[in-house]
Formats: C-alpha cells, structure tokens, sequence
C-alpha cells in the first residue's frame, strides 16, 4: 500500500482528506505541529483510526514543503472567505445584527459582566 492510499485528493474544491473522512490533512497535521500525539489526536477524534494519524504524520515529515504549501493556501482560502463573508453579510446575518443593535438601543442585550471575585 501507498502511504497516498490513505488520503482523497481534491481539486475543486482544493482539499487533501482522510480517505472515507471529512477530516482534512491539515487538521491532523495542525495538531501534530501543535505538539499532541498521534494518540492524543485520534482520541479527540474518537473513531479516526490511529493508521490513518500515523500515515497523514508521515505522509507530512516526507512531504513537509509541499504540505507546509497546502496549509499556507488553506489559510489564504479561508482568510479570504471570512473577508468575503464579512463585506457581504447574508440575509439573516444582516437580520440578526439588526436585531442585536434594536435590543442594545433598548438595553436588552445581556451585558457581559465579569465573572464574579471569590
């Protein structure tokens, strides 16, 4: 078996996952680079099996440049969608934010008040 075997390789939209997962390369490899386990990442993962952590740390060490490329244009992507996202609220994020400004003019927003001192 490959160590490609383990991951579906996507074009449109751009995304290496874990083979028959949502799970994307880069999260795995997020938390590894964070300092967790292999173990430690499949236990918040619960039913991603610990193969399939081994062989995206691994498929990362011997392809880090490439990978360390990927996770730099997820990051791009995603920063991108949150400015797109922010210049051009939806329909019911717009409502949402109208409402949240009509209850603050009417003092019924509940104020963030810091958490009580022991």
């Amino acid at each position: 078996m490959l160590l490609e075997d383990y991951f579906d390789f996507f074009e449109n939209p751009y995304a290496v996952r874990i083979k028959g997962r949502r799970i994307g390369l880069e999260h795995v490899v997020a938390r590894y680079k964070d300092g967790q386990t292999a173990e430690q990442i499949a236990a918040y993962y619960g039913d991603l099996p610990l193969e399939s952590i081994y062989a995206a740390i691994l498929y990362y060490l011997h392809n880090r440049e490439a990978v360390d490329t990927y996770l730099d244009e997820i990051d791009r992507l995603t920063q991108e969608r949150i400015r797109e996202a922010r210049a051009n609220p939806s329909p019911v994020a717009r409502r949402m934010k109208a409402i949240k400004e009509q209850w603050e003019r009417e003092g019924r927003f509940p104020r963030e008040d810091p958490l009580p001192a022991r």
